[in-house]
């Protein structure tokens, strides 16, 4: 204690209350109280001590946790001093723990063990003394026998120079017992004595073992040894024999030699019959077995005790074991097994220092073996042992290279494996030489080739995978090869690594890979390691000292090297996938790079300009993935560089040996292999650069005879090749087609005959027919067109195009429309489909290809009829209704189509007019996809009509010929634009159509809705037809007597349709309502007055279009139209339109949209006659009197809503004077009804019931008021506006005090009038809110409702506010509590916006908010408080002080809830920094740290946060007074920091970081920013508390008393948590503090306080943050005297603890 204490401090007390936790029921406190133990032991061990024996008296059956007090005694006995030892003492203590451990048979229990260390502890200050106590239980008649060996070993173990030299004395004592022990306990002494001898071999180190290795213990030994040799080691329980192993394996360096080289005999058995046990039980033995292989061999103290011949069972035992490790790798056990792998290794290393000849004779031997176990154990040794004796084996190299070469046929893929790390190892020690060096290397190229298809071949053709016994055939052997737990994968992985290993690592491996890695390319059995080969050729190129010369020179000089040719022509092809494992394609074109020295000089320099680029466009797998076609793309990419380096060598002799090369690689590749289709084309532009006829026609009959026409992309590489061949030599390839031709001509009769037997001669017929049509097909399009024109001619003249139709294959199909396609000829039901219902890849590929035959079909001479156009029509537009999967191949087939059509146009009609009709006829067709509910309908059909107009816009007026031709050609003679209304001079073939052929008013209507659509493509589109269509009239003769717009405004208008046009090309994400209204105000100008009546009588159609937005936009469209030229409508035309908007009001199916309808009706009857649109509306609803029950109609009757809207003008003059007859009704009852708040107004129940009879009727009638009023009536509610959202917000109250009885449907029916109501101001954001909460009223929701639809009235209507506010401000004196409630609740929403309005209407509400915060009612006071400071801003400093005055007023409320308001509200006024805080800065503060103790989170986390926010007004006068209470509150707010409530903690962080400025510390500050003070991690929080301890006791001293005085007063706080930190700290600063006042003031009381709560606490979180305070106030500086304190009146102590934990513990 502090050295101005008179008295001394109780720290007995306080380590007896310590000792007695740690048998407390919480783990937190007994981690705790062993923590606070553990750091006090060193201060006084003694009284420790002292404290821990007298709780251990009663032994583990008195004191629960006896082995936590065993262990403190344990480290307090390690901490004593030399001279603190007491000899008497600590055998009282050896005895208690010895009492311990002989009290019970069990040798395993945690306090047996902690008693064990209690006695090793002592051993280590009195080791004779512990022995002494120990020796008294070494009888064979002690039951603790066990327990005391085991206590010997463990002290061995922990102190093996004190031990050793009492060895003699122990083995004195236990060998005359040895032979009596159990089985049972057998294995505590074998292991007893491993530990005894280990502890020989530590002491050994620092002393000579002949010290203590005299003759006696020798014998003891001895006589040891052979009894665990002869008895135990031999034991059926395996647990005794293993120990027995382990400890006879230490103890064979310290027997004599003689009894060692007796043992060996029996002993090497033993050992060895252990590996047929578990790995951890080999992994024992194998130690055993080193130390005994490492004794018997390599002793200093004579001959090796082993001659090679005994030792070579051992060795064929454990070679078997390293098979083991790599069965095990991957598992749990794989730690064990490598373990067990060094050992055995260490072994054979051990036997290899010694007879090195012998020991690789013996392995070389098992690896010849036919047994794959012994072939890899050996392997591996080989591999381990190579480099270490690489001196004595020197000489064997040969006979290993022998034994190795024998072994490269084996296949099981462990041997493989082993093999090839071996070679790896052989290579980094020049034992790779000459051809048996390349013959290593091409085994590990050979392993490296295995691909990932082969390997997935392997595994998935098994039906079951078990490593053990999977059986494959590897590569091209037919030989099964056993897996074993060695996956191909591994294997394969091992190679590729081996064989970069020697190839960058050891330089002179150089001589045997260069240059016979290049042997290696072209083999198809390496195939799938060209990859990791051009690798290791490329790094031999970049790091190793080849130059081109020697590279040139030695490529020559051997002959069996390929020839650079071959390379390259391999190499090519084989860059065929860009996505091939281990970057193959990037691989071969660096090798290239690196290799360009063997090729013609002139393609060096071409290769480094351009592979870098083939290389980039590789480079990232994913990114091509993305490239649907990146496979095509690179195959033109691999042709073109083959092309290009061909033209840069310009040497014939080598084109024509790498031609040779190509033709004679066709055997490298299946014929189902892609390469082969790559290798066609390869030969095929070769071929083009040779001039040679002969060699061309030669080689072109070798490219056919290999190929494999059934398979379609070998048929389409042939083909492709042939049309290359063709660019430069046609009549060599027509030649052999034609040849091949007629070798086929009997297929026709063949075929036939196919169908009758054998359908596979038909698929070959096909394939050939196939075959012949692509190549054809792409001569044609490589060939020169000067050249081919003539030829296609001829062909098209002969028979051959009707053999090539007949085929019935779908690929076979495809192939040939593709011919024909590409040969530009005609071809007939090609491709005829039987249906849309198979809408597999493949035939949607034919379809495509048959459209594209189609259009060339139309597009030739002679030109189809009509009638088989017609068909052609019908037969093809049911394709725009496919759906959109698969994309790949469904958008082609519509591109196709739509050009089919476009092709339809242009080749119909001789004249003008005739092309118009053909025109129209093919949109009618499409109009049902153009309005069709599907999105990608109607895109299609839109481009399609776009497509077609840009077609028709082009033929009329720019001329276009009929077979296709544009502009100027040798067809069609160009119109003199001068004469270009005299048409009658002109051919028939040239005459426009008129204006009116195109019937602009029918389509206009079709299209207009659309540039409505929810599609944006679809929009933009349709502006574009519509665009297109004027553009087109306006350029075409008008009739002589229309009655049309003047042309400068049609052109005007055109210029702005083509401007919002390129507006919706430059931004889609422009506003659709925008640009549709842009385009309604162009057309409608440009719009004739017939075409004007035309749009209109066909509106119906467009106002029932399935999509909503586009039937909007035809209602708006026809609104405009009437608006803006209604004047030019006659009656008859009125009349239709009213007809068609009455027949869509009836269809239409929304009601919105016959809303809307409506609206145009009435907007038709604005603006042109009324008197014709109402006479069209009664004859509508006359008869759906007479035939229709207009009351049960779905939906509602039609016309109903039609009288509402158009109906005469005297009809909406009544129904406002109804309006304002029942707001007044509904304002007198209201005073009357619900419950009575501030009287007693009870009435006749009879006269109360027709009241709200009346009530609910007129409600009834204002509902249906609001919606049938129509626009006048609408205008009556918004001149009342005011007074109707007062009274209907008031009766909101009224109605749910009777919806709190039970009585729901007054407020069902109220809220369906208020809904009414706001549908018909049209407030659709109140409609939502009523909808939401509707009849909810619970927690007082209603409330929230009145203030939500306050809110959204002040938003959306500002004007009204004032109004409304005046007429509630009255009702706040009403009787009723609920209208009371309602008014405060919707006036404290208005006050907000209530600066719309005069000053005098904002005083009238602040007075009449101020003057009911006395109200009965809490919710009235809550609100017109919350009113208050709701206040704008402009206006709030002007009554600061009346709400600063509320609110202090009502921080003493007697409802917590209205407490709780006047926080919030504090914090809300506070945030606009009002006037006139600080003269109530303290009262507000003291109110305020009382709400901080509430039990209300709420209240708490918002007390404290608005304590922080009037830090902000702490300066200046109030600086003083202002810190005054930062002082009184802080303590407060540190121990907060860690509440319970994580809303409490952050809110105290805030407020401490504001207040702290105050305060000028800078120390404080900077620990403040520190993660320890946001963290919510207990142990941080006491991290920070102890810095804020230090902080306090250096710069605040003068306040640490008043802070010690309000800590401990929250330890009696109602949280744990709270008391806990109160206890944290205030423990903290009394051990920081050097004040000796706070010191003799609060240190007693401190420990009173932690004493009582460590003992009576019922919350772990305060016993456990006790012992912490404890032992951090026992360490403090101040207190020194109680570390020489010792435990005096033990018993009595003893009791008083005992009673306390035992009152705690109840």
């Amino acid at each position: 204690m502090a050295s101005s204490s008179g008295n001394s401090l109780p720290a007995p007390e306080a380590i007896q209350v310590l000792v007695s936790s740690l048998a407390d029921e919480s783990p937190m406190v007994k981690q705790a109280s062993m923590a606070s133990l553990k750091s006090l032991a060193p201060l006084n061990p003694l009284l420790i001590l002292d404290c821990c024996l007298t709780v251990s008296r009663g032994g583990r059956r008195r004191f629960g946790n006896i082995a936590g007090v065993f262990q403190v005694m344990s480290i307090a006995i390690g901490a004593l001093e030399e001279g603190e030892v007491d000899t008497s003492y600590m055998a009282k203590l050896a005895k208690l723990a010895t009492a311990e451990i002989i009290s019970s048979k069990e040798i395993k229990a945690d306090w047996q063990r902690a008693a064990s260390s209690l006695l090793v502890a002592i051993g280590s200050h009195l080791p004779d003394l512990m022995m002494e106590e120990l020796f008294i239980h070494l009888s064979a008649q002690s039951s603790a026998l066990p327990a005391m060996v085991q206590i010997l070993a463990d002290f061995a173990t922990s102190d093996a120079l004190q031990f050793t030299p009492r060895l003699k004395g122990v083995l004195s004592r236990v060998l005359p017992i040895l032979g009596n022990v159990r089985d049972q306990h057998r294995p505590i002494f074998a292991n007893a004595f491993k530990c005894w001898c280990q502890a020989c071999w530590q002491y050994s180190v620092e002393f000579p073992l002949s010290s203590i290795l005299d003759s006696d213990v020798t014998s003891f030994l001895n006589s040891a040894f052979e009894l665990l040799l002869q008895n135990w080691a031999t034991s059926r329980d395996l647990k005794v024999r293993t120990s027995a192993v382990e400890a006879l394996g230490q103890m064979v360096g310290l027997v004599t030699r003689t009894l060692l080289k007796a043992a060996l005999p029996k002993f090497v058995p033993i050992i060895l019959e252990l590996y047929r046990r578990d790995q951890d039980i080999a992994f024992l033995a194998t130690c055993s077995l080193h130390s005994l292989l490492s004794a018997s061999l390599l002793s200093e103290n004579g001959s090796p005790l082993l001659d090679f011949e005994d030792l070579t069972v051992v060795l064929s035992t454990l070679l078997p074991v390293l098979c083991n490790y790599t069965d095990v790798k991957g598992s749990s056990d794989f730690s064990v097994g490598l373990k067990t792998y060094n050992e055995v290794q260490h072994c054979f290393l051990t036997v290899g220092l010694v007879y090195p000849e012998d020991l690789f004779i013996f392995l070389l031997n098992k690896s010849k073996l036919k047994e794959d176990h012994m072939t890899f154990g050996a392997l591996c040794v080989l591999k381990h042992l190579l480099p270490r004796l690489s001196e004595g084996w020197h000489n064997k190299r040969s006979a290993l290279i022998e034994a190795i070469t024998a072994l490269l046929e084996e296949h099981n893929l462990g041997v493989c494996k082993a093999l090839a790390e071996l070679i790896v190892v052989m290579a980094s020690h020049c034992y790779l030489v000459g051809p048996s060096g390349e013959l290593f290397v091409e085994y590990l190229v050979r392993h490296c080739a295995m691909s990932d298809q082969e390997i997935d071949d392997i595994i998935s053709s098994k039906d079951i995978f078990k490593p053990s016994y999977l059986y494959y055939s590897f590569q091209q052997k037919r030989s099964e090869v056993k897996i074993g737990a060695v996956r191909p994968t591994e294997l394969r992985a091992i190679c590729e690594k081996g064989l970069l290993l020697i190839t960058i690592t050891i330089p002179e491996m150089e001589h045997v890979l260069w240059p016979f890695m290049l042997k290696m390319i072209i083999p198809r059995v390496y195939a799938g390691a060209v990859a990791t080969v051009c690798r290791c050729i490329s790094d031999m190129c970049r790091h190793r000292s080849l130059h081109n010369d020697r590279m040139i020179r030695e490529c020559r000089t051997r002959v069996d090297i390929p020839r650079p040719e071959e390379l390259f022509a391999r190499l090519v092809v084989l860059l065929h996938d860009p996505l091939a494992r281990e970057q193959l394609a990037t691989q071969i074109l660096t090798v290239l790079c690196y290799l360009a020295s063997l090729f013609p000089k002139n393609v060096n320099m071409f290769w480094q300009d351009e592979i870098p680029k083939m290389k980039a466009y590789v480079s990232d797998a994913e990114d091509l993935k993305q490239d649907l076609c990146y496979q095509e793309t690179w195959d033109d990419m691999i042709i073109n560089f083959l092309a290009e380096t061909l033209d840069v060598v310009q040497d014939t002799d080598w084109v024509i040996s790498l031609g040779n090369a190509f033709a004679k690689q066709y055997e490298l590749y299946t014929s189902d292999d892609e390469h082969s289709a790559l290798l066609h084309r390869c030969l095929g532009i070769l071929l083009q650069k040779v001039d040679n006829r002969t060699y061309v026609r030669d080689k072109i009959d070798w490219m056919y005879k290999r190929s494999n026409i059934t398979i379609p992309e070998n048929r389409l590489g042939l083909a492709k090749a042939m049309g290359l061949v063709a660019a430069s030599h046609l009549d060599t390839v027509l030649d052999k087609l034609k040849e091949v031709l007629d070798n086929i001509g009997e297929s026709i009769l063949q075929r036939f005959l196919s169908f009758f037997s054998d359908k596979s001669k038909m698929k070959d017929s096909d394939d050939i027919h196939a075959a012949m049509a692509l190549m054809y097909g792409y001569a044609a399009r490589y060939a020169p067109s000067t050249v081919i024109e003539a030829r296609i001619d001829a062909l098209v003249g002969t028979n051959m195009l009707s053999h090539l139709l007949i085929v019935r294959h779908p690929s076979a199909k495809q192939a040939v429309i593709t011919a024909i396609d590409l040969l530009g000829r005609a071809v007939i039901n090609a491709a005829e489909s039987d249906g849309f219902s198979d809408l597999s890849v493949e035939l949607l590929h034919t379809q495509a290809l048959a459209l594209s035959a189609c259009t060339t079909l139309v597009s030739v001479d002679p030109k189809l009829t009509n009638e088989m156009r017609n068909i052609v029509m019908k037969a093809t537009l049911g394709f725009f209704a496919l759906p959109n999967d698969p994309a790949g191949a469904v958008n082609p087939l519509i591109d196709n189509l739509i050009t089919l059509m476009c092709a339809i146009l242009l080749t119909s009609g001789e004249d003008g007019r005739s092309r118009a009709e053909q025109l129209l006829h093919i949109l009618r067709q499409i109009d049902q996809y153009v309005s069709s509910p599907l999105d990608y309908q109607r895109k299609r059909g839109c481009h399609a009509v776009y497509e077609m107009l840009l077609k028709f816009r082009t033929l009329c007026i720019t001329g276009y010929c009929a077979l296709g031709c544009q502009g100027s050609c040798k067809h069609i003679k160009q119109i003199d634009r001068s004469s270009r209304f005299n048409v009658a001079k002109l051919p028939s073939a040239f005459l426009l159509p008129s204006r009116d052929a195109l019937c602009l008013g029918d389509r206009v209507i079709v299209y207009l809705p659309r540039c409505a659509d929810t599609n944006s493509e679809v929009r933009k589109v349709s502006a574009q037809i519509l665009d297109q269509f004027f553009d087109i009239s306006l350029s075409l003769p008008r009739p002589v007597a229309s009655n049309s717009t003047p042309i400068e405004s049609s052109y005007a208008a055109l210029s702005s349709l083509e401007d919002v046009i390129a507006i919706l090309r430059r931004d889609t994400s422009i506003d659709p309502s925008e640009v549709f209204n842009r385009v309604i105000s162009s057309v409608c100008i440009l719009l004739t007055k017939d075409e004007l009546v035309a749009t209109l009588h066909g509106c119906s159609v467009a106002i029932c279009d399935k999509i909503k937005p586009s039937a909007e936009g035809g209602i708006q469209a026809v609104i405009e139209f009437v608006t803006k030229r209604g004047n030019e409508l006659n009656e008859t035309d009125i009349s239709r339109t009213a007809q068609s908007l009455l027949s869509a009001a009836i269809h239409v199916t929304e009601k919105y949209l016959r809303h809307e309808t409506l609206v145009a009706i009435s907007s038709l009857a604005e603006h042109t006659c009324p008197r014709v649109v109402f006479s069209e509306v009664l004859t509508a609803a006359a008869r759906d009197i007479v035939t229709k029950d207009i009351l049960r109609m779905p939906g509602g009757w039609p016309m109903q809503d039609a009288f509402y809207g158009p109906s005469p003008q005297g009809s909406h003059e009544l129904l406002c004077v109804s309006n304002m007859h029942l707001i007044s009704a509904l304002s007198c009852i209201s005073g009357h009804k619900g419950d009575i708040g501030k009287g007693d107004l009870s009435g006749d129940s009879v006269v109360a019931r027709t009241e709200n009879d009346i009530l609910q009727a007129a409600i009834v009638a204002l509902t249906a008021f609001f919606r049938g009023g129509g626009k006048i009536g609408k205008r009556a509610v918004e001149n009342n506006y005011a007074s109707v959202t007062a009274i209907l917000t008031l009766h909101l109250g009224s109605c749910h005090s009777q919806s709190v009885s039970g009585q729901h449907e007054e407020l069902r029916t109220l809220l369906i009038a208020f809904q009414a109501f706001c549908e018909c101001v049209g407030d659709l954001e109140m409609g939502k809110i009523l909808a939401r909460d509707r009849e909810h009223n619970v927690n007082e929701m209603w409330i929230n409702l009145i203030g939500d639809l306050a809110g959204c009235i002040s938003i959306k209507r500002p004007k009204e506010v004032s109004a409304i506010s005046v007429i509630l401000s009255k009702y706040l004196n009403q009787p009723v509590r609920f209208q009371r409630e309602a008014a405060a609740a919707a006036l404290s929403e208005y006050v907000r916006y209530s600066n719309e309005g005069s000053s005098s209407v904002l005083e009238e509400i602040v007075e009449a908010l101020c003057r009911h915060v006395s109200d009965d009612s809490p919710m009235v006071r809550r609100l017109c408080l919350r009113g208050l400071v709701q206040i704008p801003p402009i206006h709030i400093n002007m009554y600061t002080k009346e709400i600063l005055g509320v609110i202090l007023a009502l921080l003493d409320d007697s409802d917590n809830s209205v407490q709780l308001t006047a926080v919030l509200c504090l914090l809300s006024i506070l945030q606009s920094s009002p006037e006139g805080v600080e003269h109530v800065l303290l009262n507000l503060c003291v109110r305020l740290r009382n709400l901080q103790v509430s039990m209300d989170t709420k209240m708490r986390a918002n007390a404290f946060a608005a304590f922080g926010a009037l830090s902000d007004y702490g300066s200046g006068a109030q600086h003083d007074a202002f810190l005054e209470q930062v002082h009184a509150v802080l303590p407060r707010l540190v121990l907060h920091l860690l509440d319970e409530e994580y809303s409490v903690r952050q809110a105290c962080r805030i407020t401490i970081k504001r207040v702290a400025p105050l305060m000028e510390l800078d120390d404080l500050i900077l620990l403040l920013n520190t993660h320890r003070f946001i963290s919510d991690h207990r142990s941080d929080y006491q991290d920070f508390l102890r810095d804020l301890a230090r902080q306090f006791v250096q710069h605040l001293a003068s306040r640490v008393d008043t802070y010690m005085a309000s800590i401990i007063q929250a330890v009696d706080a109602p949280w744990p948590a709270i008391q806990a930190n109160a206890i944290y700290l205030s423990s903290s600063m009394l051990a920081l503090t050097d004040d000796q006042h706070i010191s003799a003031s609060y240190y007693y009381q401190v420990f009173g306080l932690l004493v009582g709560k460590a003992s009576r606490s019922t919350d772990a979180i305060v016993r456990a943050t006790c012992s912490s305070a404890l032992g951090m106030l026992l360490k403090s500086a101040n207190l020194i005297s109680w570390r020489a304190d010792r435990l005096d009146r033990i018993d009595s102590g003893r009791s008083s603890i005992d009673s306390e934990s035992s009152t705690r513990r109840s």
